[in-house]
């Protein structure tokens, strides 16, 4: 019963029913990772991404029925595809690989291979979440961009090595540069700082050092503008 259930169908002749359940099992598993893939999302994911993998297996897989063994369709279908070209920039990791579960999925389910398409599912899925769980490759410090403004005749270069140490701050100087005709220094850094530090009590540290003058924290040193 198990090689049954497990066994390839693509030799055999396409049948409307073989369509059927092909396009509806391709359609669960879709529909499996793309909840998977929402409930280990840490970020902010987008719904056109996620309805988008739902579909995938689903296209392979009649991609797959349509080519068959016939050998010369496989190559039509190959330069009809390769006209597309996809403007987009390169997404997430995380995301390129569901991308490609999706993609296997599809073939397993457009291969006839039933079992292994859902085996394969769902032995992945909960791999996914149990590693979101444990928090794997989780940092345990965050780096920012913090920007401080500080009079002319103050002495940058030391003047907040204290503070950093004290709430053990790891910090590195990328920019200076002058503001308001010259009165001004602004500071760039690039610091990593522990997740459980306060960081109210930080920019108050600071400011008493730099005469309550204008400090940014940002969030992401990606995203900011040096």
């Amino acid at each position: 019963m198990l090689e049954s259930i497990f066994a390839g169908t693509a030799d055999s002749t396409l049948t409307f029913t073989n369509a059927i359940l092909t396009i509806v099992i391709s359609f669960l598993m879709g529909a499996i990772i793309s909840v998977t893939y929402m409930k280990t999302s840490k970020q902010s994911y987008s719904q056109n991404f996620a309805l988008t993998m739902i579909l995938i297996p689903s296209i392979i897989a009649v991609i797959i029925l349509l080519i068959g063994n016939n050998v010369a369709r496989a190559f039509s279908l190959a330069g009809a595809f390769s006209i597309i070209r996809f403007r987009s920039a390169p997404g997430d990791p995380k995301d390129i690989a569901y991308v490609l579960f999706t993609m296997a999925t599809g073939l397993a389910c457009g291969v006839g291979m039933y079992g292994y398409a859902v085996l394969f599912t769902i032995v992945l899925c909960v791999l996914m979440v149990v590693l979101h769980k444990f928090k794997f490759g989780e940092k345990r410090s965050s780096q920012k961009l913090l920007k401080i403004t500080v009079p002319e005749d103050l002495g940058y270069e030391e003047a907040f090595q204290e503070v950093f140490q004290k709430f053990a701050v790891s910090h590195e100087l990328k920019k200076v540069k002058t503001t308001e005709l010259g009165s001004l220094f602004e500071l760039v850094y690039v610091v990593t700082m522990n997740p459980n530090t306060s960081q109210k009590e930080l920019i108050d540290a600071l400011r008493c050092r730099n005469g309550n003058l204008n400090i940014t924290l940002s969030m992401s040193p990606e995203t900011a503008d040096y």
